[in-house]
């Protein structure tokens, strides 16, 4: 069979309107005077996987519901001129957005609008299945309609993998994704154990690997019922923002899963990958490429070599 695609993302497709604010949390006032100021760009959590996978020279598809609204536009437009393929379903509600409030240190706080989605919202079979047999994996965002795709994903034998986000590791909401995945990657940042939680999505599931994120501490690795530190990589550059820090992680992990490269590399590229996306201003979209990926992991392995 003929797998035309490297990597099928499906949901995550938004756009966010970034507020750098002096301090999180944010203390009540009447008002702030803020710089760089307020901006909205293209690019939610299937937008970053798909922009770091594309930029790692992986043929990459996207499939999500988009309205037809200026948002629409800015994500059609960010596709359109980076060179990575969309299949687009009409979003009645819109298309999803978010106010990101980022602070000084790069942290940020995310508003979701809730009121872009319907409850039937769904994304069509055949062509979830059309798209899903012509591809090698499928890595789905955890929004509403990706859940009902799960199945049709499945029996079409493509890999997948999935992002929990800051799952509390007790939201039944998740455990479709989490136990559907061949890989899964979660944050520690709700989970009072993330080992625990770990163990349990590979003990009812079919994960083969684990990722939890652990963002300045690293990451932490199961697989092969070993449970591994993976440590965080030095930025080159400043930290200026950790939006996307998590998707280009995943973009990372996946490149080497797909390039063949055994589990422990993958998570190296991962940890790469999602330094470097914190020192891209929020306000853009941007990922790293392959030959700086490899060539990091050249430079941090002769550093490891000569230590």
């Amino acid at each position: 069979m003929s797998r035309d695609i490297d990597v099928l993302v499906l949901g995550g497709a938004g756009v966010d309107t970034i507020v750098h604010v002096p301090e999180l949390p944010l203390p009540y006032a009447d008002s702030y005077m803020i710089r760089p100021g307020i901006e909205t760009r293209a690019g939610q959590t299937g937008d970053f996987v798909a922009l770091g996978l594309h930029e790692l020279g992986l043929r990459t598809h996207h499939l999500d519901l988009l309205g037809d609204d200026p948002e629409g536009d800015l994500v059609r437009a960010l596709h359109r001129e980076r060179g990575i393929p969309l299949t687009e379903v009409p979003q009645r509600a819109g298309t999803k957005r978010a106010v990101n409030l980022v602070g000084p240190d790069g942290r940020r706080l995310s508003l979701y609008d809730d009121s872009r989605s319907h409850e039937g919202d769904r994304l069509p079979e055949k062509t979830v299945r059309d798209l899903a047999v012509a591809s090698r994996h499928a890595h789905v965002s955890i929004t509403h309609p990706c859940a009902f795709a799960l199945q049709a994903l499945r029996e079409s034998g493509v890999t997948l993998s999935t992002d929990l986000h800051n799952w509390d590791g007790e939201n039944p909401y998740h455990e479709p994704f989490a136990y559907a995945a061949d890989v899964v990657f979660v944050s520690t940042t709700a989970l009072s154990d993330p080992e625990r939680t770990m163990r349990r999505i590979v003990e009812r599931g079919r994960a083969e690997a684990v990722v939890a994120t652990a963002g300045a501490e690293g990451a932490y690795l199961l697989a092969g019922g070993e449970l591994t530190h993976v440590p965080a990589v030095p930025p080159r550059t400043p930290v200026v923002d950790s939006n996307g820090a998590g998707d280009s992680f995943a973009a990372g992990f996946l490149f080497g899963r797909l390039t063949g490269e055994p589990v422990r590399r993958c998570a190296l590229y991962g940890a790469i990958a999602g330094a470097y996306a914190c020192t891209v201003p929020a306000t853009r979209a941007d990922a790293i490429g392959r030959d700086e990926l490899l060539a990091r992991v050249d430079e941090l392995e002769e550093k490891t070599v000569r230590n």
